[in-house]
């Protein structure tokens, strides 16, 4: 191929030939036609004549030409453009292809660049890269060639005397991942060097199936160095004793035993569900590999040995027989937390002072005997609370190398770990406040009602009337701290509008300037065009007085002179600006968010993440609950949204401080109306007077005890029943119909919704009050009952008749 082109050039000495011949053929017609020599001599003296002055022209414009433009020697230039590692051609203005070297011709023959055997994009692209190289010099661009699509890069560049020829280089395009560098690294030099050191290597895919192997790992598995083995089962070609020693399934136990380490060959990040479906690398140490005990590795295996280490995403390490690094890829360095400081002398360096001997001696241990492997749990400096496991294996034959330390970057693993093992605390912390909750409410509710009866038998002056007021003011404030744990439990009552937060924080702007007091300067900013939310208007403004109290704690206490400022704005936060955040806990989705900022100078790094657990506080003893942060949590999460601490920078113009930001998904449903200011609450209206039969049903004494009084004092029948079954007993055995049930939820035996549905299978149409101290809207969900009414825990005697009078009166109206 290299001199098909120049052999296609005319050549002058044949033509010059040809030339003479015709000439004398044509003199000797004329005188075999005329018959006369004297006119085949005029003939040929006229020819003589012409000829002469026709070389005479030609000879003179041959010589310009072979001064100025002499055509190119081609097989000078085939000879010149034979390279191996790439394909090169050139072709005229023509696209005629005029020169190309062997490894051209053996991928498309004789076709020129722009018209090869590929897809039609990558004709296009060839015909610009010509067009853009005529026009400006020269061109390059990725192009895919061949039925196989395979990925060159192609260049072409203007060249020649007066720039008539197109130089087109063809590079194929090289892929460095993990797995094929490892492959063309095991299958070249550096396998045969491993395997004289006594350590074969081979790379499997996900499918357990072989892609590569060294030369030694072929020639222990098939006797033949040569052999790939490539589509084979890897786990057929080995076999492992009861001592779980892994033996070549060619040799057996004849064989010496090896051990064997696992290196996914993932690229780091990569999201697999498990190790299996990366690509492997694995490594198998024959027993007794030891230092110096085996033919050691030339020095220049040591950077193809460490571009291969650090190809790998596992973090892997080398030291030499005392202990020293040598060389450690960049996933180990992350892995041990010194991307910055770089790699340590010793082992023992990376991690705490109690386990600085025990890996030293590892190490020494791993790197003087035997050959083997094996792993030692340590705690890192960079992360003391988080135990990892350190791969350790003895290896001989790789120059000054004894030991190979291989750690993974668990740091991803951890964080999620920590936030999982937050959450469950949490969530269990939650469930244990919503049941201490619940039965805190059935003892306040005894205590109430006692003492709302005792006060009917005492008038104001009386000497015990104070003190019967005060148990009675003190069990409200401890029912006020059980509606904060249900509402960190997530088990409150909520009653949900569609508002805007605007309104809100206007509803309690003069509360929160008393709240804060003179020296502390209220600021509220407001976006345009904010979305509106569903809440609970009032649980809402119980979040804003909390997180406002707590901004006046932290000002408060940041400095002597007591001043600050409290910014208080809502924003609009649109579902682009979520996805831009890459927040991962923060769902793709629009939200109005409102933000607390304080100039009380930031919460501490190591309390960050403890403010939102139940009764921790950093306030002094008596001064707070710890409840405030918690309640404002629940709140906020039972309303579907999201709430963040962090500290704030000071940066654009924000003061220096903690920042709480609130985010509430925006509602997609009606838009809220701006509601007026809420009038006081109306007087109660007169007790029921009409009378009924009320079966109640408490397993609580004391309650049942405080209801009936209260019940039988505002002038109904009451029949009190200690559980489920009782109760259903006393409507069987009845003479009269009862006008409502009053049952607790939650019983020994037969709970209150049981006994209801069993009772309204001969009365569909009787009502229920339930009593209880879970949440309305949890029960509710909980309990398949039609037409069911709820009384919360903790009520007083006043609100139990009301209620019960309510009820009666619904259901006489409606029946």
């Amino acid at each position: 191929m290299n001199t098909a082109f120049a052999a296609s050039l005319p050549r002058p000495s044949t033509q010059a030939g040809g030339w003479i011949l015709a000439l004398v053929a044509s003199i000797g017609l004329v005188w075999l036609a005329s018959g006369s020599g004297l006119l085949a001599l005029a003939y040929a003296g006229g020819l003589v004549t012409f000829s002469a002055l026709l070389f005479v022209g030609l000879r003179g414009r041959s010589g310009a030409f072979e001064g100025d433009l002499a055509p190119p020697d081609w097989s000078v230039t085939a000879t010149a453009i034979a390279r191996p590692d790439q394909a090169i051609a050139i072709t005229d203005r023509a696209n005629r292809l005029v020169c190309a070297n062997a490894r051209f011709a053996q991928a498309w023959g004789t076709a020129a660049p722009p018209a090869l055997d590929c897809p039609r994009e990558s004709v296009e692209t060839l015909t610009r890269l010509a067009r853009e190289a005529w026009r400006d010099g020269s061109a390059v661009a990725p192009v895919a060639l061949g039925e196989a699509r395979e990925a060159w890069e192609v260049a072409t560049q203007r060249a020649g005397r007066a720039d008539d020829y197109l130089v087109w280089h063809f590079r194929p395009r090289m892929k460095d991942d993990a797995l094929e560098q490892a492959s063309a690294l095991l299958s070249g030099r550096l396998g045969a060097l491993l395997g004289r050191a006594g350590i074969d290597a081979a790379v499997v895919g996900a499918d357990g199936t072989v892609r590569t192997v060294s030369a030694g790992f072929a020639e222990r598995a098939a006797g033949d160095s040569t052999a790939t083995l490539a589509g084979q089962d890897f786990a057929s070609l080995l076999r492992s004793d009861d001592r779980d020693r892994i033996y070549f399934a060619r040799e057996g136990r004849d064989g010496a035993p090896h051990g064997l380490i696992h290196v996914p060959l993932a690229d780091e990040g990569a999201n697999l569900p498990g190790v299996g479906e990366a690509p492997s690398l694995m490594l198998l140490l024959e027993s007794g590999v030891g230092l110096g005990t085996g033919e050691a590795a030339p020095a220049d295996t040591a950077p193809q040995l460490e571009s291969l280490l650090a190809a790998l995403p596992m973090g892997l390490g080398m030291t030499d027989r005392d202990g020293r690094f040598l060389f450690a890829n960049e996933a180990f360095l992350r892995a041990i937390g010194r991307e910055r400081e770089g790699l340590p002398q010793y082992p023992s360096d990376i991690v705490v002072r109690e386990d600085k001997a025990p890996l030293a001696d590892a190490v020494r241990r791993f790197g003087k005997g035997a050959a083997n492997s094996g792993d030692f749990a340590a705690r890192l400096r960079h992360a003391p609370d988080e135990p990892v496991s350190i791969g350790l294996a003895g290896v001989r034959g790789l120059g000054e190398a004894a030991v190979l330390l291989s750690i993974a970057d668990t740091r991803e693993e951890g964080r999620l770990r920590r936030e999982m093992a937050q959450a469950t605390k949490m969530q269990a912390v939650g469930q244990l406040a919503g049941g201490v909750a619940h039965d805190f409410n059935n003892v306040l509710t005894a205590i109430i009602g006692y003492c709302d009866l005792m006060l009917l038998r005492h008038t104001p002056g009386d000497g015990d009337y104070d003190d019967i007021q005060q148990i009675k003011t003190n069990s409200n404030r401890a029912a006020s701290l059980t509606r904060q744990l249900l509402a960190f439990s997530r088990q409150q009552t909520l009653r949900p509008e569609v508002l805007q937060l605007p309104d809100i924080v206007s509803e309690v702007s003069q509360l929160l300037r008393r709240l804060l007091g003179e020296k502390i300067e209220l600021v509220v900013r407001h976006d345009r065009d904010l979305g509106a939310v569903r809440a609970d208007p009032g649980q809402m403004e119980q979040v804003i007085v909390n997180l406002a109290v707590n901004a006046r704690d932290a000002i408060q206490g940041a400095g002597a002179t007591q001043t600050g400022r409290v910014i208080m704005s809502t924003r609009r936060v649109s579902a682009k600006d979520v996805r831009n955040m890459g927040a991962e806990i923060l769902p793709v989705a629009d939200y109005t968010a409102l933000i607390v900022q304080d100039s009380g100078g930031g919460i501490p790094p190591e309390v960050i993440g403890k403010i939102f657990e139940p009764f921790f506080t950093t306030k002094e003893q008596g001064k707070g609950t710890g409840l405030g942060l918690a309640t404002v949590y629940g709140i906020v999460k039972q309303s579907g949204g999201f709430i963040f601490a962090d500290n704030s920078d000071g940066t654009d113009g924000q003061p220096r401080g903690a920042r709480f930001t609130i985010y509430l998904p925006v509602h997609r449903g009606a838009p809220a109306a701006k509601p007026a200011r809420r009038a006081e609450p109306e007087e109660p209206p007169p007790d029921w007077s009409a009378g009924g039969r009320i079966l109640l049903v408490e397993d609580e004494d004391t309650v049942r005890m405080v209801a009936e009084r209260a019940l039988v004092r505002a002038g109904f029948t009451v029949t009190a029943c200690a559980d489920g079954e009782e109760g259903v007993a006393a409507i069987e055995a009845s003479e009269h119909e009862f006008d409502l049930v009053v049952t607790d939820v939650v019983m020994p035996g037969m709970d209150g919704p049981a006994m209801v549905r069993r009772i309204r299978g001969d009365r569909p149409r009787l009502p229920v009050l339930f009593m209880s101290g879970y949440a309305e809207e949890q029960l509710r969900s909980e309990i398949d009952v039609p037409d069911m009414h709820f009384l919360a825990k903790p009520f007083n005697v006043q609100q139990i008749s009301e209620k019960v009078g309510s009820v009666l009166r619904a259901a006489r109206e409606a029946g």
